[in-house]
């Protein structure tokens, strides 16, 4: 079959092994699989992401080894086409499925799908999905929607792990796919006002779009000049003013979706004292705070990470009955011959929001 490696640092289309689903475990044709940061990233830099991993683990990456020939891909829509011994089949061929990115395997052991030596990605006409940790799309849930689950449950989870109060206040800064993914998940959750800032008119456009009620172009307004405006004073003395007087705020809350070194450190001077902020923009670089500046704010920081087995099945529900309005967010589309170029136009934030990969396209 078809399918699009990384190899040597480079993207190449080539034919690889034919699968078939061993004990437990599914094939799937893959209808469509959306392109994430992570994999711009890994395409010139996945030994490093590895050596990270390894270093947040103790040392495990589960024998994956950055130098061999990977297929990228775990935002994915499948169609179940097989299944393997034992199965349980309580979804039939033909089923269109969604999954967290993981395949377990008959010894026991994990395989990340998109970050394996041994189960390709999404980009690549069929994978091998554990049948136990399918989710059926709901009917009439378009395949381009369901690909996007994945993505977004990566903001529900960032909105999960943030202390919000019915009066909360968030500010997101960065309106990339996370950005918009989180700013998706406070809506849903029936948070406000969102701020929203980025320096990109499509990805503000794209802001707008997934529901924050004040988007900002930080090259002409400071978003940080609007906390007043909400209610909230930004200074200690301040805050304990409004208490002795009996009055009350809500927390603010920022969430860092940029992942770029310096960001952390500038909202820690920039945002009101007290505020938590919730870093899931993913920095691959050594970075600088200075703590002293936080500690005299009392700035509290939250670092998120994926998601739950929960919160994944949530984010599904949701955009399929259109909680999560997700319409607007694919900007293109790509069969497997495309996927080197695809991964150069998103190197520019106005070219494309979210661009899907289709194996099937040609």
């Amino acid at each position: 079959m078809r399918a699009v490696i990384r190899r040597n640092k480079q993207l190449v289309c080539d034919e690889v092994q034919d699968l078939k689903p061993d004990q437990g475990q599914v094939l799937v044709r893959t209808l469509a699989c959306g392109i994430c940061g992570s994999d711009l990233h890994a395409l010139h830099h996945m030994e490093h992401m590895i050596d990270l991993t390894s270093r947040a683990n103790g040392g495990m990456t589960n024998g994956f080894d950055p130098t061999a020939d990977t297929v990228f891909g775990h935002e994915f829509c499948a169609e179940i086409l097989d299944h393997g011994p034992g199965a349980l089949k309580t979804l039939k061929a033909g089923t269109r499925v969604v999954s967290i990115p993981a395949t377990l395997t008959p010894v026991g052991g994990v395989e990340m799908l998109g970050f394996s030596n041994n189960l390709p990605g999404g980009f690549a006409e069929q994978m091998i999905l554990s049948e136990a940790l399918l989710l059926e799309v709901p009917n009439g849930l378009p395949t381009e929607k369901a690909a996007l689950t994945e993505p977004f449950a990566v903001g529900a989870h960032a909105v999960a792990k943030a202390r919000l109060d019915p009066n909360s206040v968030a500010l997101v800064v960065g309106c990339g796919p996370v950005g918009l993914a989180v700013i998706a998940g406070l809506k849903a959750r029936g948070h406000g006002p969102v701020i929203a800032a980025d320096f990109s008119p499509r990805r503000r456009a794209a802001a707008e779009l997934m529901g924050a009620d004040v988007v900002i172009d930080p090259a002409v307004e400071n978003p940080h000049a609007r906390w007043e405006g909400f209610g909230v004073p930004t200074a200690r003395a301040a805050q304990n003013m409004v208490r002795m007087m009996g009055g009350s705020f809500g927390r603010p809350v920022v969430f860092e979706c940029v992942g770029r070194p310096g960001v952390v450190q500038s909202l820690i001077e920039a945002s009101p004292a007290g505020s938590q902020i919730v870093v899931a923009g993913v920095c691959m670089e050594t970075d600088r705070i200075e703590p002293a500046i936080a500690i005299t704010k009392e700035i509290e920081l939250t670092f998120v990470f994926g998601y739950t087995p929960e919160e994944f099945a949530q984010t599904l529900h949701d955009i399929a009955q259109g909680v999560i309005d997700v319409s607007g967010v694919v900007t293109g589309t790509v069969g497997l011959d495309g996927v080197a170029q695809a991964f150069k136009d998103l190197g520019d934030p106005e070219a494309h929001v979210k661009i899907l990969v289709e194996p099937g396209l040609r």
